[in-house]
C-alpha cells in the first residue's frame, strides 16, 4: 500500500473502515489562509503521521476503497521481514 500524502485530508475514513484496526492516523488542526475572520476561524486537518501494522493487515483493500481522496493506492513494495511483530509497523510517508 501506498499513501499519497498531498491527498490526503486526515478524513480517518480508512482507518475507521479498516476491519482489522490496523491503521493509525495522527493529524493537527490549522486555519485556513484567506479564510473570512469569525468568531471561529476556519480550519483544516494537516497530517501528521500515518501508520500501518502489516502484521494485522488483511490486504483487503478496504482502506483504499473507501478512502474519497484517492490518497491510497495499491503498490508493489512488500512489507519487509521483521524479526518481531513490532517491527512490522510501518510510517507511510
Amino acid at each position: 500500500m501506498k499513501l499519497i500524502y498531498d491527498k490526503c485530508t486526515s478524513c480517518m475514513i480508512c482507518v475507521r473502515e479498516c476491519p482489522a484496526w490496523c491503521i493509525a492516523l495522527s493529524s493537527h488542526a490549522e486555519p485556513i489562509p484567506g479564510s473570512p475572520p469569525g468568531p471561529r476561524q476556519r480550519t483544516h486537518n494537516i497530517l501528521d503521521a500515518f501508520s500501518i501494522d502489516w502484521s494485522l493487515c488483511l490486504y483487503c483493500g478496504i482502506c483504499i476503497e473507501e478512502c474519497p481522496f484517492d490518497a491510497l493506492e495499491w503498490s508493489d513494495d512488500l512489507p519487509k521481514p521483521a524479526a518481531s511483530a513490532g517491527d512490522l509497523v510501518e510510517e507511510l510517508t
